[in-house]
C-alpha cells in the first residue's frame, strides 16, 4: 500500500476510520514557517458533518501537531498531524465483514489485502481519511498565501440543480472566492443553495443519496508551473483529485465542451494587459501542461454516496452466495458540500508541489 505523495515536500497518510486516530506526516517543509493553527481549525470546520444533509457521526476533528513545530514555527523536521477518532460505532459493521457493500471498496480491498484489511467503516478507504488531508492542505494554503495564491470551490451542480458558474472577471472572481470562505453551504447563489439542501433532505428521506459537480478556481498562479508530459499541472492535480473518495471525473477549463466546438472558437487569444494574458480562458489557465498565468479552472465530479439504506444485492465472501444487504449506521445522503474543502486542500498541495519542483520560478522559501 502506497500512502505518500510529493517530491520535495512529501505527505504520508495513515490511520483507519475506526482506529484510534488518523493523521498525516509532512516532510520537507523548510524551517521557520509560521503555522496558524486557528486557520487549520477553520478549514477543518468546513469538512464537518452539519444538519440533516450529513452523517450523524460528529467528530471533534481537533488537529494535534505532535512533531515538527516549535514556538509556532516549523523546525524543518517532519510535521506530524494527528486527529483522534472519538465517535466511531464499530458494531454497525460487524454484519458487513464478508458482505461487500455495492459502490464501496470492500471487495477490491479484500482481494488486494487478502482479507487482512480493517473493514470497519471502510478502514483506510474511508472518507474519514480526508480529515488529515484537509489539515495538510491548510498548511499548504498558508505557504501559498505568501505568494498571494488563493482558491475556492463551490457546488456547480447537485443532481439536476445548477448554481451559477465562476465569473471570468478577475475582480468578481476574487470576491466570489472570498465569499465562499465565509459560506457554510458552498454555492455562489444562496437561493439555489436552499433548493439543493431541500433536495438532499428529500433524498435522505427516500433512503437514497445524491452526487454532483464541484467547480474550482485558483487565482494569482504564476506562469511556468508544471511539465509538458508526466508531471503536467493537469496530471499532478488529477492524481490528487482522484485520490479523494467518491471522485469519478475531473475536467479542466471548458472540459467536455471542447468536443462541441471548432478550434477557432476554443483557442484562447493572447493579449497584453498589464502583462501577458488570454482574452478567454477555455483552457483553464494551462497550456501544454504548464500554467499560463490565468486563473486555474476545473470541475470535479462527485458520485452519489454509496452507503444507502435501501436493500441492495451483493455477495457474501465467506459463502460465495448472493445475498440481500441493508446498510445500517450513520451515513451521508450527500458528501459534495463536505468535499469542497477536500478539493481545495489537494489543490493547494498540488500547486505547492509544482512550485517546489519548478525551474521557472524561485521557490518561495529560499
Amino acid at each position: 500500500m502506497k500512502n505518500t505523495f510529493g517530491t520535495n515536500i512529501t505527505y504520508t497518510l495513515f490511520g483507519e476510520s475506526h482506529g484510534e486516530a488518523v493523521g498525516i506526516v509532512i516532510d520537507g517543509l523548510p524551517a521557520g514557517i509560521l503555522i496558524d493553527q486557528k486557520f487549520i481549525a477553520e478549514q477543518m470546520d468546513k469538512r464537518k458533518a452539519v444538519g440533516k444533509i450529513s452523517t450523524q457521526r460528529h467528530e471533534a476533528d481537533k488537529v494535534e501537531i505532535i512533531s515538527g513545530l516549535f514556538e509556532g514555527h516549523t523546525t524543518g523536521t517532519p510535521l506530524t498531524m494527528l486527529i483522534k477518532n472519538t465517535a466511531q460505532h464499530s458494531n454497525d459493521y460487524q454484519s458487513l465483514r464478508y458482505r461487500v457493500r455495492p459502490g464501496h471498496a470492500d471487495y477490491t480491498a479484500h482481494v488486494k489485502y487478502h482479507g487482512n484489511q480493517d473493514y470497519r467503516g471502510g478502514g483506510h478507504f474511508s472518507g474519514r481519511l480526508t480529515a488529515p488531508i484537509v489539515a495538510a492542505g491548510a498548511v499548504a494554503m498558508q505557504l501559498l498565501q505568501t505568494m498571494n495564491i488563493d482558491m475556492g470551490t463551490h457546488i456547480l451542480q447537485c443532481h439536476q440543480i445548477k448554481d451559477n458558474s465562476f465569473s471570468d472577471n478577475k475582480a468578481t472572481l476574487k470576491d466570489q472566492i472570498q465569499r465562499l470562505k465565509e459560506t457554510e453551504f458552498p454555492v455562489l447563489e444562496p437561493a439555489i443553495g436552499k433548493d439543493m439542501i431541500q433536495f438532499i433532505e428529500k433524498t435522505a428521506h427516500m433512503k437514497d443519496s445524491v452526487g454532483g459537480v464541484l467547480e474550482t478556481a485558483v487565482i494569482n498562479v504564476p506562469a511556468g508551473l508544471g511539465e509538458p508530459f508526466f508531471n503536467s499541472m493537469e496530471s499532478t492535480l488529477s492524481q490528487l483529485l482522484f485520490s479523494i473518495p467518491g471522485v469519478k471525473g475531473v475536467s479542466f477549463g471548458s472540459g467536455t465542451a471542447f468536443a462541441d466546438h471548432y478550434g477557432s472558437e476554443m483557442n484562447d487569444s493572447f493579449i497584453y494587459e498589464e502583462g501577458v494574458k488570454t482574452a478567454t480562458n477555455h483552457n483553464g489557465g494551462i497550456n501544454g501542461g504548464i500554467t499560463n498565468g490565468m486563473p486555474l479552472r476545473f470541475t470535479t465530479i462527485i458520485k452519489p454516496t454509496p452507503s444507502i439504506y435501501k436493500p441492495q444485492n451483493t455477495i457474501d465472501l465467506e459463502t460465495n452466495k448472493e445475498v440481500s444487504l441493508t446498510i445500517q449506521g450513520r451515513h451521508d445522503p450527500a458528501i459534495i458540500h463536505r468535499a469542497r474543502i477536500v478539493v481545495d486542500a489537494v489543490t493547494a498541495i498540488g500547486i505547492l508541489e509544482a512550485i517546489t519542483c519548478s525551474q521557472a520560478i524561485e521557490p518561495f522559501y529560499s
